[in-house]
C-alpha cells in the first residue's frame, strides 16, 4: 500500500512539474507566434465562408509577420476592430501609408491613407463593414496575419496575397 501512495505521488509531481512548465509556453506561443480563429460572416467572401452561414472557416494566424508590422497590398490580416476594441475582424489589406485609395461609400471619395495607417476591406462589398465605414486603420490595431486556411479539411489552402485589380491604389508612395 505504501508503495502503491509513493508511485501516485511521484506521478502527481512529475504531473504538476510538466503542467506550469507546459500552460506558460503553450500561452506564450498561443500569443506570439501563431493561433487558429474561426472566421464567421459573409464579409471575406468568396475567399473565406464560401459556403455562407452553413461553415465557418478556421484559418491560421501569424503573430510573427505582423509583429513588426510587415504586411503588403492584398494581405489577409486580423486586427482589433476600430468600433469595439472587444472585437477582432478578419479583412483584406488594399492600401497602405502613402496610398490615395477610391473608396466604396466612404464619406470622401478618394483618401490618403496617413502614416503608420492601412485601408483595409472585405472581399464581400456591401456585407462588410470596413474602412469604407470607419476609414484607415492604425497598424497599432493589427493583430495577425492569416495564412492558411485549417478547417474544413476540403478547403486546406495557403492564402494567397492578392489585390483585385479593381481596387488598386490610385497613387502609390513608394
Amino acid at each position: 500500500m505504501a508503495q502503491s501512495q509513493g508511485w501516485v505521488r511521484r506521478y502527481f509531481r512529475a504531473f504538476c512539474k510538466g503542467f506550469f512548465v507546459a500552460v506558460p509556453v503553450a500561452v506564450t506561443f498561443l500569443d506570439r507566434v501563431a493561433c487558429v480563429a474561426r472566421v464567421e460572416g459573409a464579409s471575406m467572401q468568396p475567399s473565406l465562408n464560401p459556403g455562407g452561414s452553413q461553415t465557418s472557416d478556421v484559418v491560421l494566424l501569424n503573430h510573427w509577420k505582423a509583429r513588426n508590422f510587415q504586411v503588403q497590398r492584398g494581405d489577409i490580416v486580423s486586427l482589433v476592430s476600430p468600433k469595439n476594441p472587444e472585437q477582432k475582424i478578419i479583412k483584406r489589406v488594399i492600401a497602405l501609408e502613402g496610398d490615395i485609395i477610391r473608396t466604396i461609400g466612404h464619406k470622401n471619395r478618394y483618401v490618403k491613407v496617413p502614416r503608420g495607417h492601412i485601408w483595409v476591406e472585405g472581399d464581400h462589398h456591401g456585407h462588410s463593414f470596413d474602412s469604407n465605414s470607419f476609414g484607415p486603420v492604425s497598424l497599432g490595431l493589427l493583430h495577425a496575419h492569416a495564412t492558411h486556411i485549417l478547417w474544413p479539411p476540403k478547403r486546406w489552402q495557403k492564402l494567397e496575397s492578392v489585390l483585385p485589380p479593381e481596387r488598386s491604389p490610385m497613387q502609390r508612395e513608394e
